[in-house]
This record gives structure tokens, sequence and C-alpha cells, in this order.
């Protein structure tokens, strides 16, 4: 038994999240594809090199818009509070199984928070660098000295991604109950207590 479940995000906010992961693995492996040699063989997936260099762009541009979307439904949610900070201190209690000593949180914590913050300085990183090598529309308006730096700095803002994105998936599976957030929208009242007692009180509040 689960108890009452409570809705923790919308049917739109779920399949707004899983189009960005779609468009960050076919993004990411279209890319590795070009990152090494020994990834080359991604391009397979795609149709072969030059199909895989005309869609990886694209496919780049759509993750970042749909991020966009939830930026903006999000970010306030995110900013750094004093109670965040207090969490910081205590996270140690967390990665030891001791929730019951770590200060109160809101919808989020200060390791969510975080993850939100570095994808979203990534992807502004990608798009900027990205536009600029991306040939031909954009390409010709950079130097050639311009554009290395920009290949220097995509490379790097996606490693960044792809190991934020990684720390985001573990710590959702290492949570019990947390997949089911944006798997069905919904999660368990204990565990809304449990992990959010801040946010379990404002949606409960007057109930």
């Amino acid at each position: 038994m689960m108890g009452k479940m409570l809705q923790r995000y919308k049917d739109s906010d779920r399949m707004n999240h899983w189009f960005i992961a779609l468009m960050f693995v076919l993004a990411g492996l279209s890319g590795l594809a070009f990152f090494h040699p020994a990834f080359f063989f991604f391009v397979n997936l795609f149709g072969g090199g030059p199909w895989t260099r005309i869609l990886h762009p694209f496919m780049g541009l759509l993750m970042v818009i749909g991020f966009v979307g939830m930026f903006f439904r999000l970010w306030r949610d995110n900013l750094i509070t004093d109670g965040d900070r207090a969490w910081r201190k205590e996270m140690g209690r967390m990665l030891k199984g001791d929730k019951e000593g770590l200060p109160p949180v809101g919808k989020y914590n200060y390791g969510q928070k975080m993850v939100f913050w570095l994808m979203t300085l990534s992807l502004v990183v990608l798009l900027v660098t990205g536009v600029m090598f991306w040939r031909p529309w954009f390409a010709p308006y950079f130097s050639i000295e311009a554009m290395r730096v920009a290949v220097l700095l995509h490379s790097a803002s996606a490693v960044v991604l792809i190991l934020t994105t990684i720390m985001h998936v573990y710590a959702a599976i290492w949570v019990k109950g947390t997949i089911r957030a944006m798997t069905r929208g919904t999660v368990s009242e204990s565990w809304a207590k449990t992990n959010h007692p801040l946010w379990h009180q404002e949606v409960t509040k007057g109930r």
C-alpha cells in the first residue's frame, strides 16, 4: 500500500521532460560520433556521416527549445535559499541514508537545484558555440580562431552536460519512488514527507 498520492508533475511537464531526454540521447550520440574516431560508428544510427552532421545541430536545437520551456516553469523553484545552504552543509547525512537529520526542503533540494543550473549553463554554452561553427549557416561569420575556441568549449560543455545527466539519473534511481514522478506524475505522500517536507506542507495546505 502506497497511501495517498500527490501530483508532482502535470502530463505536459512529463511529456516535455521525455522529449528533452530523447533529444539529449540523439544529440549526444551524434555528437560523440564526431568527438572521437572510436565513436564514429554511431553515424550508422543516423544514415551515415553526412546525415549525422546535418541532423546533429537540429536535434541539439530542439533539446534547447524543450529545455527553455522547462526553465521558465521551474527557475523560481530552483533559486538557492538559506535553507538550501543549510542542507548543503548536512548533505553528507543523505549519502549515509540519514534523511531525518537534514534540514527540510521545498520542491527541490540543493543537489537538484545545482543539477538544474549546471544543465542551464551547459546548454547556453552549447547553443552559442554550436551556432558559431554551424555550417553553412553561421560559420562564415566567424574567424577560424574563434571557431576553434567554440569547438573546445562546445566539447567541454557537452562533457559537463553528460556527467550532470548521469548524476541526475542516478539520483532519481537511488531515491526510491522518484522515478514514478516522471512516469506517472505522482508520488506517495510518505515520499513527499520524507524527501520534500516543505513542498508536502505546501501542496496539502488547507486539506
